[in-house]
C-alpha cells in the first residue's frame, strides 16, 4: 500500500522523508519531486531496486537509468574522472538543469542498464529531493511515469500511472512546465548534446568555452 507525504506540511515533510529514506534502504521505490518533472527513484547500488523501477515503468534495460546526486563532491567517487569541461558545468548549472554523461568508476557495483560503461548524473535544485540524496545517498532516478505517456508533473499524474509499485510518494506541488533536463555527453572526445531540454545549448557552449554537437 502506497502513502503520499504533503511536503508542504513541516511534521508531514519530516515523516515522508524519513519512511522514503527507509524504503530506499529496503530496495523500494519512492517518487520525488524534482526542479524538472516528478522522479521515481530507487537504491542506485541496488540491481533488484532499478530492475523494480523499470518495471514499474514497463521500460527495458535498453534505456538506462540516470543518478540524481545530494552534493558536487559525490560524482569524484562515482566516475571514472572528472574532466575539467564536466567541473566548469557543475560550477555553472548544478544543482539545476544539466545533465552529464561521463564514464563510471570501473569498481562501482551498479546495473543501471546498457549504459556502455557510463552513467548521467544531475543535482537536482529542489529541496526535498536533496535532502532525500543527502539521507541516502546517490539515487537512481527516471521520470515518474509509465513508457510512452507524459512525465507527472504533479504527485497524483505519478500516482495514476505507477500506484502501488512505488511504496512513498512525496508531495512537493506542480513542479511546473514538465521540461527535462538538458543531457550533455561527455564520455567521448568531445562534448554532444544528447537532448536540449531546460538549459540552452548557447548557455553550455558559453561557460565550456567551445562549440558542441547539437542533437539531429
Amino acid at each position: 500500500m502506497s502513502v503520499v507525504y504533503d511536503c508542504s506540511a513541516e511534521q508531514d515533510r519530516a515523516d515522508g522523508l524519513a519512511a522514503a529514506a527507509s524504503a530506499v534502504r529496503a530496495g523500494r521505490l519512492v517518487v520525488v519531486p524534482t526542479d524538472t518533472v516528478y522522479g521515481i527513484g530507487a537504491d542506485a547500488f541496488s540491481s533488484s531496486a532499478v530492475r523494480a523501477l523499470l518495471a514499474a515503468k514497463n521500460r527495458g534495460p535498453d534505456m538506462p537509468v540516470g543518478v540524481l546526486v545530494g552534493s558536487w563532491t559525490t560524482i569524484d567517487g562515482l566516475v571514472l574522472s572528472v574532466p575539467r569541461t564536466a567541473r566548469e558545468l557543475i560550477e555553472a548549472f548544478w544543482p539545476g538543469d544539466l545533465s552529464i554523461v561521463l564514464p563510471h568508476a570501473p569498481s562501482l557495483a551498479w546495473d543501471l542498464g546498457n549504459s556502455n560503461g557510463t552513467v548521467m548524473l544531475r543535482m537536482p535544485l529542489h529541496p526535498v529531493a536533496i535532502e532525500l540524496l543527502r539521507d541516502v545517498g546517490p539515487m537512481a532516478v527516471s521520470s515518474a511515469n509509465t513508457s510512452g505517456k507524459p512525465p507527472a508533473a504533479t504527485v497524483t499524474e505519478a500516482k495514476d500511472q505507477l500506484g502501488d509499485s512505488v511504496a512513498v510518494y512525496l508531495d512537493g506541488g506542480p513542479s511546473g512546465e514538465p521540461v527535462p533536463s538538458t543531457i550533455v555527453d561527455l564520455s567521448g572526445d568531445s562534448p554532444v548534446v544528447l537532448r536540449e531540454g531546460a538549459v540552452p545549448v548557447a548557455a553550455v557552449e558559453e561557460v565550456i568555452g567551445t562549440e558542441v554537437t547539437r542533437p539531429a
